[in-house]
This record gives structure tokens, sequence and C-alpha cells, in this order.
């Protein structure tokens, strides 16, 4: 009888010890509510015994991409990409400089070229992104976020996507939910990079739009960028480019400004569970700190309302071990 017990009690630890150790999906985040809010919120979703259990076609989840998944000052990061095509251009033709707003850009000067808001930034981008294939201009899209520096932490654009954003991401695709970005940044542009940066390829990516057109060159059929914008994603229009691009209402939703308040709003009004997150740029000493004031992702209303509508408020500084998936 004793040799039976032993041996059990030894089976017992042999299987304790053999017993896999589940890995932390989000060893960036800090311990705290909103990290257990997170987890809660997946395995409830993801649990067929749960009440809040919904079906793996049905996960859906959308995030923005500036401010959310990557920095987005002292401009967007596009906006810098446009500065740069631009200054290369006006050398070859200076015509185009046919504004305040495109010369102070051309000329390095970001308060005359952000003097009229998103207004201007669309100006130099309607310059900047014509005249090329998307395949050149994903090509160089992807050559210049990954080579180019900012202006103030001299890292590459690439790297300075958000690690726990990254790890989110993959903990949600694990968890068997299709993932998105739903930006007001263009498309051609975020898709040259998002599936290496994200793992989200480029037909879940929905954004701006720009004048494109089927054209034959040289005896290829190519698709042209002419410039000109045809769909703002952005505000109001990020539920319509869901709706246009998805066809789900997504029950996972994740922005950083009142430029994504329709979003959040959207996907978490319908029927069923819905998890609404807002990162909060809360550290000048890592990355940056600002939300009710500024030229851009200003966040006030976001910030009044997300309690009662049970958004999570993530706070970047007290919530995350890292920053940057290119340096700790």
């Amino acid at each position: 009888m004793l040799k039976t017990c032993n041996l059990a009690a030894a089976t017992a630890m042999l299987v304790a010890f053999a017993a896999p150790v589940l890995a932390d999906p989000l060893p960036s985040w800090n311990e705290g509510e909103s990290k257990s809010a997170i987890i809660a919120f997946v395995e409830d979703v993801t649990d067929p015994a749960s009440e809040k259990f919904v079906p793996q076609q049905d996960r859906i989840a959308a995030f923005d991409n500036d401010g959310t998944l990557w920095a987005e000052q002292p401009v967007y990061f596009q906006g810098l990409y446009a500065l740069d095509v631009l200054k290369v251009k006006s050398v070859a033709d200076p015509s185009i400089l046919s504004s305040d707003v495109l010369k102070g850009a051309a000329n390095g000067d970001m308060e005359a070229a952000m003097s009229k808001g998103v207004e201007g930034l669309l100006e130099i981008i309607n310059i900047s992104h014509s005249g090329m294939s998307v395949d050149q201009f994903q090509s160089e899209t992807h050559e210049w976020v990954s080579t180019a520096t900012h202006p103030t932490t001299g890292m590459h654009y690439v790297d300075m996507t958000y690690q726990p954003m990254v790890e989110l991401l993959s903990y949600l695709r694990d968890e068997g939910f299709s993932t998105y970005i739903v930006s007001g940044g263009g498309a051609h542009f975020i898709r040259a990079f998002a599936e290496e940066a994200y793992g989200i390829p480029p037909e879940n990516v929905v954004g701006t739009e720009g004048e494109t057109k089927y054209e034959e060159q040289d005896g290829k059929p190519v698709l042209m960028k002419h410039g000109g914008v045809t769909f703002i994603d952005d505000k109001e229009g990020k539920p319509v480019g869901i709706d246009r691009h998805i066809g789900k209402r997504p029950i996972f939703v994740a922005g950083n400004s009142d430029g994504d308040f329709a979003m959040l709003e959207y996907a978490t009004s319908g029927e069923g569970p819905a998890f609404g997150l807002i990162v909060h740029h809360t550290d000048a000493e890592r990355e940056f700190a600002y939300d009710r004031e500024g030229h851009i992702g200003v966040l006030s209303k976001g910030i009044d309302e997300a309690e009662k509508r049970g958004w999570l408020l993530v706070d970047m500084k007290n919530d995350w071990s890292r920053i940057w998936t290119g340096k700790k």
C-alpha cells in the first residue's frame, strides 16, 4: 500500500512538472487592470462555455494606426514621407510649388507646412503621392520607413511601432481574431509595411484612398496614382470604411484620438460583447505626452466619455513596460 501511494505521489509530481507553463501573451504590458481587462474579454469571447462566446468568424478586431500602433509626433509619418518626396520633386520641377504651404514644406518649414492643418497636409500629399504606379509608391514607401530616421528619436520609422500593441495583435490572432487596420492614413502607404510590422496583410488595411486609375504603360497594365482624395477614412468615415471593406462590425477596436471616437462608438454599440480601447499618450520621457491640445492626435471627448461607455483608457506610462519594437 505504501509503495502504491509513493508511486501515485511520484506520478502526480511528474505530471505537475511536465505540465506546460503558459506563456504571458502580453509580456510588455504591466500587470494591472488594463492587461487583466483585455485578457478577461478575450477569454470570455473565445470560451464556448461562456455566455459571451463569439464564433471565430465574427471575431473582428480593428485598430487605428497613427498614435495607436506607431507614433504620430511631431506630425503623421506619412506627412514626413510626403515632405521628403516633395523636396526631391521640387528640385526637378519647381513649378509644383504653387502655394505657400508647398513652398514652406519644400524648404523644411514645418510651421508653414502645417499652417492650414489637415487641408495643407492633403495638399502636400496630393503633389507628392501622384504620378507613379501603386507598385512604385509602395516600394519607395517601404524603403523610406525602413531607412529614414525620425527627427527627434533618430530611430527608423518602422522601429517606432509599439511593442505592446504588436503583442496585442498577435494575441488576438492566436485566439481566432481577424485583425484589421482602419486608419485615416493612406491605404497604399500603410499596406507597404503593415504585414512586416504588424502581421496584418494588405487586404486587411482600410485607409484613406486617393484617385487611382488602371492604365497601360509601355504595353503593360498598371495602377497609377493621380493624387486627390476619393475617400477619407477618418472620424465618421471610419465606420463607413469598415462597412465598405470588412462588412462586419468589429467586437474589438482600438484608437488613440477623437478621430477614432465614431469607430469606437460604432463597434461597441452593437449587440453582444465588444471591447473599446484608447491609447492615452502619457509618457513624455519614453515617447510623447499629449491629449486635449495639439495639432494632431487630440484626445478630449474620448477621455471624458471612456468610463461611462466602458472603454479602456490605456495609460502608456503606467501600463506599458516597453514602448518601441526597435529598442527597450
